[in-house]
């Protein structure tokens, strides 16, 4: 009886060490500031300093919360791997490849942001949000861009958490680039807000 409570035990810290392991979290900070760079050079944006870490102390633990929470991963698993913290790369060739492509086309799509015929969807793509804003010689190339850009932004970002070794963060990545995509975007250009209305900033 004490063999099998022994042997329960062990499993069930042999299973909750899995978890720690497997659940690794989203690294929103770090895709945040990632985003902020990759839409500034696409948009045309001077780079801007980073913002002091402050915003998020919310989320830090106690002191001694902390000290808890280190002693129960201590048991679970090595120091060194608990230590270890995911690093958000996005400097791959298919990144700076889709980068550079969106960067080239967007010196086409600016004249149609200020002309309120396209902004930026909830999903992180972008939408026609009045197609009779231009002439109809110019739909056909619009409708042709906007395909082509959203192309781009949906590989982007697949690509990213692909390069981060988690496909999973997909969705993840893509609601970071949504937001910043609004954030970078310039004054009377059109975005969806969370219900799907188009807004102008």
């Amino acid at each position: 009886m004490k063999l099998l409570r022994t042997t329960s035990i062990a499993a069930g810290l042999l299973f909750l060490a899995a978890c720690v392991t497997i659940n690794i979290y989203f690294p929103a900070a770090e895709a945040r500031e990632a985003a902020e760079q990759i839409v500034e050079d696409i948009l045309g944006e001077e780079l801007k300093p980073m913002t002091p870490a402050g915003d998020d102390q919310s989320m830090l633990l106690t002191p001694e919360e902390n000290r808890y929470t280190i002693n129960l991963l201590d048991l679970l698993i090595p120091p060194a791997e608990a230590a270890a913290q995911p690093k958000f790369d996005v400097n791959t060739p298919a990144v700076r490849k889709l980068e550079a492509s969106m960067k080239k086309r967007h010196g086409a799509l600016k004249g149609f942001y200020q002309k309120g015929a396209i902004g930026f969807t909830q999903d992180g793509l972008v939408g026609v949000r009045q197609l009779s804003a231009v002439s109809l010689k110019e739909r056909g190339q619009l409708q042709n861009l906007v395909k082509a850009e959203n192309a781009d932004r949906n590989q982007l970002y697949k690509e990213i958490a692909r390069a981060n070794g988690h496909p999973e963060w997909e969705k993840d990545v893509r609601t970071v680039f949504a937001k910043t995509w609004v954030s970078k975007a310039q004054k009377s250009w059109w975005y969806q807000n969370t219900k799907g209305d188009w807004v102008q900033k």
